[in-house]
């Protein structure tokens, strides 16, 4: 872990003197925050009785594809500078040959996006705030939804992240992780195609979808916290061995 808050304060600052990652961030919150105006309208105009035990806040998070649509873009964005472009500028070598080891460089690289991705969904809490000064929340809901979000997000940005290391070009890394996100949500989106069977179990154990629609009613699977946490470890794994290869081929 040597050196790992150096560089995660270098790639932070290098994350927000760019451009991309406020155009990243204010485009997010445009797009989520008419997404939740346009839930609340509905739910405002829609008789009582027809809404039984769902409200805005389990609507937001669990039933509609805007939740998820953005997340398969901004993940990959985020993280595809953050080895592709020290590859091509040639700072990986400099980076590399310091007194760091290489677990703090990727597991620093990492905190570093994750951090921005929490930076980016903390003022949706607002959306909830308001919420509640005009009726009641289920804050457990609340709770479980965002853990739900953080925890999908990690792996999507381990993904990223591996990605990145992969290769020397950022419009590369951002393919190809975009195509490894699209690839496990859709996946995951079988559950409601195939058959019973294992085919579907798997695909539903993997399912964002489903995975967020009990988060919005407050229930967490642990065996789906392990999967998102298998989707962080082996990617960042995958990361360190690329690393080291670097350092001694």
């Amino acid at each position: 872990m040597r050196g790992f808050w150096p560089i995660f304060k270098r790639e932070l600052f290098a994350l927000f003197v760019t451009p991309l990652a406020w155009v990243v961030i204010t485009s997010f919150l445009l797009l989520q925050g008419l997404h939740f105006f346009l839930i609340v309208v509905n739910f405002a105009a829609a008789p009582a009785e027809s809404l039984g035990d769902s409200g805005p806040v389990q609507a937001f998070f669990g039933q509609t594809m805007l939740l998820y649509v953005p997340l398969l873009l901004v993940c990959p964005l985020i993280t595809m500078r953050l080895f592709a472009e020290e590859r091509r500028s040639g700072t990986i070598e400099t980076l590399l040959t310091a007194p760091v080891g290489t677990v703090g460089v990727v597991l620093a690289k990492y905190a570093a996006a994750l951090a921005t991705y929490v930076v980016m969904w903390a003022p949706t809490a607002l959306y909830i705030v308001i919420l509640a000064r005009t009726g009641d929340v289920d804050w457990r809901v609340v709770g479980t939804s965002y853990l739900s979000v953080f925890a999908i997000g990690a792996g999507y940005l381990a993904l990223g992240v591996m990605t990145s290391a992969l290769t020397q070009s950022q419009l590369t890394a951002a393919v190809l992780s975009a195509l490894a996100i699209s690839g496990l949500f859709f996946f995951g989106f079988a559950e409601f195609i195939v058959p019973d069977g294992p085919a579907h179990d798997l695909a539903t154990h993997v399912s964002v979808w489903t995975q967020m629609n009990d988060a919005s009613r407050g229930l967490l699977d642990s065996r789906r916290l392990v999967f998102d946490a298998t989707i962080v470890l082996l990617p960042l794994f995958v990361t360190v061995r690329a690393v080291e290869a670097w350092r001694w081929g």
